[in-house]
């Protein structure tokens, strides 16, 4: 019998008997309900399980059942019920898709016809609200997921579930869920709002006007989760959690029970067959009852069996039979699951072993086979070999897109009690000293690959045989990995590796620009100055307090604490007499004036900047000197002040024709494109047409052939507008278009710009309105023009 027999006899048998009380035959109940004879006959013999919902309802009619046994009816007809994937496409897809479904997932149907009952609510008043909760081990995961793919056609807006990490040391911080949700939901990163408040209300607006899906899984307490729901509209929120959530209004209960005896043998069935059963029932009753009924250790058992198809139940059963302090530590509260995970784990080899306790220690929730490796002290090989069977064994939970692996909640705590019971104390903290070197390293290399210059080789990798190839596989790692590096360097800052510290934040620098939504950055900056500091390095303090006034600027949109960071640089500048420091301090105490409003100020400062700039003869000297001219021009323009901007920006242009010795022509060349973009938009700010296009062309050219996207979107978006005030309305299209493709792709800001400038353009073809005054141009905004200040650090 095959595994998908058993829901449908299930909901066949749940037929027969509900007609066989009614005291109706299948003719009888065929005339009441509707429904032939034949389809009645096919569904109590479980050759169909999964009836449209309208038989269902032409059933209980016919059956005259009440609303509670309706409802039975219903979730016993769902898991046979024939759905297609296409059937199910999110109208909003983000990267909180749903997990896969359990395929065997067994029982629970009382509790799945209450939130299906639930699901229907239609009072859009009071989004309805689903706590499941239950002892560790009773499946409350999997019971949502199997729920949610189960409501996920009424959920046309979309489909997100998070593990909110309620067993962590750190649960996961509302603020942070809440920005996970809001860019899942297609907020742009640097749109998400910053306070707790307001994130929360913005999440609220979004959900009133869509229908979602919301699986809040493993929550901590209320007032994690309470940020996080919606107060109006028709979603649907799921929240599991250990913890009773008392506090939440007005939500609905599902505790889940452990299975009856029977539904934890239907399970066993479901995971190894029904001939080993069948062949063994007896045994796989007796099984059942030494699991104690918690479908994790059921499942944990049964995989094991799956994986040895020769081995007979029996022998598991015995096994557990002699398991000395089984029956206590299966009733053990929190810790139910223990004597299951310790049997699993006493299959093991010594590697697996190692990395099932070693890997306890990786920080975040995933961890890849090199860093397994590394806190276990064995080869990749022997990690990636040690981590299957570890997956295999349902220890560990395999991504489903690439090679990570991550812990269930209870089995890291296993798996670190493990650790602390048979490794010494300094074995941990070496695997923990290792760790983080290795993964500095690996981390500082990455960072080499976006230095601008070029100067540095990426050349020290700790394991150059898996050292990502590139800008985009190094991009790949240091975002999948960010929680063990950031760790790493917590680790190295607390242990007091300062230079490793400090050259690890160097490394960085230019990586942070292209991920400037990461408000990591404020913390390993400051740490980095911190490092500086502690090594008395003056010189190296001014630079990482400018990039910490960077990162207060751009990350954190802390304007006043950038202001104060850049003057920190400055004086630690003065001191060592390093007037490249000096002139950077002073443009990004510059940028902070401009943003807090106080831009006469600013204005001085970029010319106070550019002016100490212009003093030095050295490459990184001329190289700074371009970008404070560039971000001078600009401010004028923003000033309205065109014509001087166009003046400073043509001193950058010859600058560049020049040259600047010991720079790269290729380098060189993106240089001018910046300027070149500056000096298009300036003409176009004076209405001068004819002259902006062909600079803007010249600057697409170098961006495109040097593959910089982020770069020459802004400028397809600039030339569209150009051209549509020459009245090429087919040129500037296919422009904006374009545009508009690249800024979605990078959530640039500036994708309303590109809609409004696509809406005018449809608008004068059509002949609805004038052509009015540029709106894309008039400020000049130009993301490109960060480019060059970063490049020169």
């Amino acid at each position: 019998m095959s595994s998908t027999t058993p829901p449908k006899r299930e909901f066949g048998e749940l037929v027969r008997g509900l007609r066989t009380r009614a005291g109706l035959s299948q003719e009888q109940l065929a005339h009441t309900s509707g429904v032939s004879v034949r389809a009645l006959a096919d569904m109590e013999r479980g050759r169909t399980g999964g009836p449209q919902r309208r038989t269902v309802e032409a059933l209980a009619r016919g059956l005259a059942l009440s609303t509670e046994e309706a409802r039975t009816l219903e979730a016993a007809a769902l898991p046979g019920r024939a759905r297609t994937v296409q059937a199910v496409v999110p109208a909003s897809p983000g990267p909180l898709p749903l997990p896969r479904d359990t395929r065997d997932f067994t029982a629970r149907g009382q509790a799945l016809a209450t939130v299906l009952a639930v699901a229907e609510s239609s009072d859009t008043a009071h989004p309805p609200v689903i706590v499941v909760t239950g002892q560790p081990g009773l499946g409350k995961t999997a019971f949502g997921i199997h729920t949610a793919h189960a409501l996920a056609p009424r959920f046309t807006d979309g489909q997100l579930f998070l593990n909110l990490r309620g067993m962590d040391t750190e649960p996961a911080d509302p603020r942070d869920v809440l920005a996970t949700l809001l860019r899942a939901l297609g907020v742009p990163g640097h749109a998400v709002p910053h306070s707790l408040s307001e994130r929360s209300g913005m999440l609220r607006s979004i959900a009133a006007t869509r229908r979602l899906l919301l699986v809040l899984d493993n929550a901590a307490d209320d007032d994690q989760v309470r940020p996080l729901l919606p107060s109006t509209g028709s979603s649907l929120t799921i929240i599991t959690s250990r913890s009773g959530l008392t506090g939440l209004e007005a939500a609905h209960r599902v505790d889940l029970p452990l299975l009856r005896r029977e539904e934890s043998v239907e399970l066993l069935t479901r995971i190894i067959g029904s001939e080993r059963v069948d062949r063994e029932a007896q045994t796989a009753r007796d099984l059942a009852d030494l699991c104690g009924h918690l479908p994790l250790a059921i499942r944990i058992a049964g995989q094991r069996l799956a994986g040895r198809p020769q081995e007979l139940l029996d022998k598991l059963a015995t096994q557990l039979a002699r398991e000395e302090r089984r029956l206590d530590l299966l009733k053990a509260g929190d810790l139910q699951v223990r004597a299951a995970f310790a049997l699993s784990y006493q299959q093991l080899g010594s590697v697996s072993r190692t990395l099932l306790r070693r890997s306890a220690l990786a920080a975040g929730q995933g961890f890849s086979p090199e860093t397994a490796a590394v806190l276990a002290g064995t080869t990749l090989r022997e990690a990636e070999l040690g981590l299957e069977e570890l997956s295999d064994q349902g220890l560990l939970q395999a991504e489903a897109t690439v090679e990570r692996y991550r812990f269930h909640d209870l089995l890291r705590l296993f798996a670190a009690e493990l650790a602390a019971a048979e490794d010494d104390g300094a074995a941990e903290e070496a695997a923990r000293d290792r760790a983080a070197r290795w993964m500095l390293a690996r981390a500082t290399a990455a960072g080499l690959h976006f230095e601008a210059q070029q100067h540095r080789t990426p050349d020290n990798d700790p394991d150059p045989a898996t050292a990502p190839v590139g800008r985009a596989q190094a991009r790949s790692w240091l975002e999948a990995e960010r929680c063990q590096w950031l760790a790493a360097l917590r680790h190295a800052h607390s242990a007091g590796w300062h230079r490793a510290v400090v050259d690890t934040a160097e490394a960085m620098h230019w990586f942070s620009d292209l991920t400037q939504h990461w408000e990591l950055w404020v913390e390993v900056f400051r740490r980095a100055a911190d490092a500086t500091r502690a090594l008395g390095s003056i010189r190296e303090e001014a630079t990482h307090l400018n990039y910490l006034a960077w990162a207060y600027n751009m990350c954190l949109y802390d304007h006043h604490t950038a202001l104060e960071a850049a003057r920190a640089a400055y004086r630690a500048a003065r001191e060592s007499d390093d007037r490249l420091q000096m002139g950077w301090a002073l443009g990004y105490a510059a940028g902070a004036l401009r943003r807090l409003g106080r831009t006469e100020e600013a204005v001085a400062g970029f010319r106070d900047s550019a002016a100490c700039h212009q003093q030095a003869s050295t490459l990184q000297g001329r190289l700074a000197e371009l970008s404070t001219l560039n971000a001078l021009g600009e401010i004028l323009r923003h000033q309205g002040c065109a014509d001087q901007a166009l003046e400073i920006h043509r001193r950058s242009d010859e600058i560049c024709h020049a040259g600047i010795p010991g720079l790269s022509p290729d380098l060189l060349a993106l240089y001018q494109a910046v300027t070149l973009q500056h000096l298009g938009i300036d003409h176009a700010a004076l209405g001068q047409w004819q002259q902006a296009e062909g600079p803007l062309r010249e600057a697409l050219a170098t961006f495109e052939s040097a593959d910089m996207p982020a770069w020459s979107g802004p400028v397809h978006l600039e030339l569209g507008t150009v051209l549509r005030h020459m009245g090429k309305f087919a040129e500037a299209r296919v422009a904006v278009l374009t545009s508009l493709h690249t800024l979605t792709e990078h959530k640039s800001p500036r994708q309303a710009d590109a809609v409004a400038e696509l809406q005018l353009l449809d608008a004068l073809v059509t002949g609805d309105v004038g052509a009015p005054p540029s709106t894309v141009l008039s400020t000049g905004a130009c993301t490109a023009c960060r480019w060059d200040r970063e490049a020169s650090r």
